[in-house]
């Protein structure tokens, strides 16, 4: 018993003194006053919490940008927020509103000379911009940032630039390509950096893949493997991507999968990207190439959902429709006025009625153009509500989840408070009963008794009229009743159940079979997550 004791007052110690880097930064803010700090820590707060609390993250950009604006220089402390944010939005693929924070600080940097900033923004505006396909800008850029670094003789800057520019030329002209790969090649061997090494054989792997030249592609691929278990893990995805896609165009499909899957599971935790896309795309080719078609249609609908997500192309789409229609419009005025003037040299009617057919003119154009921009409008509302969908789906989903293991660790929390009083009531000393009290205020004081109301408040903001309609039908359920209701609303398994409330199985199962009776649902073809879906509809 005493070693039972001894065990959970050394855990609660551990509890205690063990912060994480993010709670450590948060005291910090908490306890300085300095705008300077609050600027900085902000800004690191949110860089740490981007992969596991996103809405937290923004909340602490947003303050990083307030204090900055009440600041004595606020483009002093904008700038590097705003490339921050960038930095943020581009780890996430969302390129056009990276796009957009990336020119406000470069625009700052550009307006306080501050040359070295500008230039290092100005290289990530270049990628942005090549990823969005703009090769006419990304160029531009790339050029202004290779004569910068000229200048300060910065060898590994300018190596990374000419891989960058190589890559540009990869699809249009790869002699082009090979040129500038191999100009950051000779750099490289100068500077033994092995992450700059790995990118530029990959790529020169690549060009000589496009110039049909098997050899050299095989040498410098096997050069990128030799080096990829010590470089960091989007420099590893990118040469297994690369390889992959190689073994793909050789029709050695096995190969391709192996490598294909090794790229999936380093970007497991950035699985909505374009890397990831593009590798979940070759194994599905590499399966169709070898005839397995029930793994090919698994890894495309795979492919489909991220490509869904990321919603790349139907954004180029959008735009390029939106383009050509205003160009259709200018066309069709110009065209009409033309028509115009014709009709007003050779036919004379009469001042009147060239009015009134002029008029009519005007009048059918705007209400043409109305019509077409009343169509794009609808159009483009449609586009933003599926998007503000997803990411509301998004977030609600993370809130339920951290509200369900929060649930699962205070029911354990509960266990061990009633095993305590179970140990004290045994107790004979003193002592004993003393120390077991001491534990349990600790751990009653930690006790956060309202998670399951917290859950139903989450709950509802994304499912309305659930509970209500619930309630009104079947005002008997218990609080235990309406946990399960909302967790086979959400179309949990039996097994998912029993590991978030921490009960069995069978447990699980019998709970469901008691609900069905409560709920009437004595016809067995009736399923029980089927019927609570349609609350929400009612």
């Amino acid at each position: 018993m005493l070693k039972y004791i001894r065990l959970i007052i050394l855990l609660i110690s551990s509890l205690s003194y063990c912060q994480s880097p993010v709670d450590k930064l948060i005291d910090s803010l908490n306890l300085t006053d300095s705008p300077k700090k609050k600027i900085v820590l902000s800004q690191q707060i949110a860089f740490q919490l981007k992969d596991t609390d996103w809405e937290r993250a923004i909340t602490y950009l947003e303050l990083a940008e307030s204090e900055a604006k009440k600041s004595e220089n606020p483009n002093l402390h904008l700038a590097p927020i705003y490339f921050t944010i960038g930095q943020m939005y581009s780890s996430k693929d969302v390129l056009d509103v990276t796009l957009d924070y990336y020119q406000k600080a470069y625009n700052i940097y550009n307006e306080t000379n501050n040359s070295e900033e500008a230039s290092k923004t100005e290289n990530n505006l270049s990628i942005i911009y090549a990823r969005l396909n703009d090769k006419e800008k990304a160029l531009k850029h790339f050029k202004n940032v290779y004569n910068y670094q000229v200048k300060e003789n910065d060898s590994l800057r300018l190596a990374q630039i000419l891989n960058n520019i190589g890559t540009l030329y990869l699809e249009t002209n790869v002699d082009s390509s090979l040129l500038y790969y191999q100009k950051a090649f000779e750099i490289s061997k100068t500077l033994g950096n092995t992450s700059l090494s790995a990118y530029v054989y990959t790529n020169l792997a690549r060009s000589y893949t496009s110039k049909n030249d098997s050899i050299n592609a095989a040498y410098f691929l096997n050069k990128a493997i030799s080096i990829a278990n010590v470089v960091e893990t989007p420099t590893k995805a990118f040469v297994y991507q690369s390889v992959s896609e190689y073994y793909l165009n050789r029709q050695e499909n096995d190969s391709a999968i192996v490598y294909a899957k090794k790229t999936i599971n380093l970007l497991k935790d950035n699985y909505y990207s374009f890397s990831n896309k593009n590798a979940v795309n070759t194994l599905y080719k590499a399966y169709i190439n070898k005839e397995n078609y029930k793994d090919a249609a698994e890894y495309f609908e795979v492919f489909n959902t991220i490509r869904d997500s990321l919603n790349i192309e139907e954004k180029a789409v959008n735009v390029e429709r939106l383009k050509l229609q205003q160009e259709y419009r200018t066309r069709a005025q110009i065209e009409a006025l033309k028509a115009e003037k014709k009709q007003f040299k050779y036919i004379l009617i009469g001042l009147s009625l060239i009015a009134s057919i002029l008029l009519l003119l005007i009048l059918l154009i705007k209400y043409k153009n109305r019509i077409t921009n009343n169509r794009l409008e609808k159009e483009l509302l449609e586009t933003k509500q599926k998007e503000l969908s997803y990411s509301l789906d998004a977030k609600n989903k993370v809130l339920i989840g951290k509200a369900m293991t929060e649930m699962h660790r205070t029911d354990i929390i509960n266990s061990i408070l009633t095993d305590l009083k179970q140990i004290k009531l045994k107790a004979v000393k003193k002592e004993t009963q003393q120390a077991i009290d001491f534990i349990l205020k600790r751990l009653q004081r930690d006790l956060n008794t309202d998670i399951w109301q917290e859950f139903e408040v989450s709950f509802e903001q994304v499912h309305k009229s659930f509970y209500k309609n619930l309630t009104q039908n079947h005002p008997d359920l218990t609080p235990k009743d309406r946990r399960l209701c909302a967790l086979l609303f959400l179309d949990l398994t039996s097994k998912e159940i029993s590991q978030i409330t921490g009960q069995s199985f069978k447990a699980v199962e019998n709970a469901r079979t008691r609900l069905r009776k409560k709920l009437n649902l004595t016809n067995e073809k009736v399923n029980l997550s089927t019927y609570l879906n349609s609350l929400s509809l009612n």
